[in-house]
């Protein structure tokens, strides 16, 4: 499942987080003229009827982009949905502004006795709030901002910094775990 492949996306939303809260939402249904199999159709409850219905994904994909504007990017497996970001994005002739952070390589980091990563199990093993049907863009972003905040909260905690900076994210999901500590103790001393 992936755009090389010729496959679309039917949903997207948006959370928006600021200071430590979500702030705002974007969500719709998009209608790419692609065909759902029977079992992604199962997975999300998204239907063939329900996309045919829903506004092209030309301006859905140009209202998101604009709803993010320059902000950072936190995705649940960002790599997955970096590719049909950038997509969908491209064949607008735009282009993201930012690198996504992914909160699935994060977990692993600072979670790693988690049963596992998936976006459900954390939000059961860490009591997150439950934000709706898993596989549904909004229940997926709201319950990704919710995990987004705990992981911020968790450095603030455990490595006493004021702040966690979209730029800390971004090396910490390319550390392997065993070097967490010393590579937050590298960017504390840059920021120093």
């Amino acid at each position: 499942m992936t755009p090389e492949q010729g496959a679309r996306p039917t949903e997207i939303a948006v959370v928006l987080v600021r200071d430590g809260a979500v702030v705002d939402r974007y969500q719709s249904l998009m209608n790419a003229d692609a065909w759902i199999p029977p079992q992604i159709q199962a997975l999300t409850g998204i239907s063939n009827a329900m996309v045919r219905a829903a506004p092209r994904v030309e301006r859905v994909m140009a209202e998101a982009a604009d709803f993010v504007g320059n902000l950072p990017l936190v995705a649940h497996n960002a790599a997955f949905d970096r590719k049909f970001w950038d997509a969908e994005l491209s064949a607008l002739g735009r282009s993201r502004a930012g690198d996504f952070v992914c909160s699935l390589m994060l977990a692993r980091r600072l979670f790693p006795d988690a049963p596992n990563h998936k976006l459900g199990t954390l939000v059961r093993t860490l009591g997150l709030p439950a934000t709706g049907r898993y596989h549904r863009a909004l229940a997926d972003a709201e319950a990704t901002a919710y995990l987004f905040l705990r992981i911020a909260e968790e450095l603030r905690q455990r490595y006493r910094l004021a702040r966690v900076e979209h730029e800390l994210l971004m090396r910490i999901q390319q550390t392997a775990r065993s070097g967490l500590a010393r590579c937050i103790a590298r960017h504390v001393a840059r920021a120093g």
